[in-house]
């Protein structure tokens, strides 16, 4: 399938093309220049491959959990690019992208994805292999991580990515979850499979009815004065 995918959730920026088989990509770690870096990554890809937006047939970008400005700007400009090309969009979890990565480079077939949400708070989920793609089990979570692993059986048998588990000690106070250290973020890269996944499933979606996934879009409002 001929698809674009980008994702701003956290700290590190990318966009990846899958087009007649073959796939380009783009990361960077670029904290708070999101809005700047994105749309030249995507017209590089766009021109490495010889081709404009008419030529791809979907759109997916990550949905989140992550912070919420760098969620809003991929939700934004996935919105953009989907009213100028009329293609149809499928939202892909961010953590789950994290996952599949670890799929894709280490062949674990169990993981946890978690990243710091602030607040002594992780976002998180757990996902397990499915036909070649990470499926989550349960649902994603946002809460203090000393109960991230609460009920868990077999753990170790999971593996860890994401970076919470290098911020918060009381994550894996026992070492039982084998940390990959290098997948600290989500990459647009290894949300082509999932997105191709999802909709192939139906999970497509017009622009009309694009969502971002905070997990805890209450609790900022809940700080301000005055606020419920």
């Amino acid at each position: 399938m001929n698809i674009l995918v980008i994702d701003t959730a956290t700290e590190a920026c990318s966009a990846a093309l899958s087009y007649q088989g073959q796939v380009l990509a783009k990361f960077e770690v670029c904290p708070q220049q999101h809005s700047q870096r994105l749309l030249p990554m995507v017209d590089e890809l766009l021109a490495e491959a010889g081709i404009t937006l008419k030529n791809l047939e979907l759109l997916g970008f990550g949905r989140g959990p992550g912070s919420f400005t760098g969620v809003r700007i991929a939700t934004g400009m996935i919105q953009g690019l989907a009213l100028g090309s009329e293609l149809p969009v499928v939202p892909v979890s961010t953590l789950a992208a994290m996952a599949q990565q670890a799929y894709i480079e280490y062949g674990v077939e169990q993981v946890i994805a978690a990243i710091d949400a602030r607040m002594d708070e992780v976002y998180m989920g757990k996902y397990s292999l499915v036909d070649g793609t990470m499926q989550l089990v349960g649902d994603e979570a946002v809460l203090p991580p000393e109960q991230a692993l609460s009920g868990m059986v077999d753990i170790r048998q999971w593996a860890g990515v994401g970076t919470a588990w290098g911020t918060y000690e009381s994550l894996n106070p026992d070492g039982q979850v084998r940390g990959l250290s290098d997948i600290l973020y989500p990459s647009a890269q290894f949300m082509l499979p999932l997105a191709t996944r999802a909709a192939a499933d139906g999970a497509a979606v017009s622009v009309d009815h694009i969502e971002p996934v905070y997990l805890r879009d209450k609790v900022t409002w809940k700080k301000l004065p005055g606020r419920e």
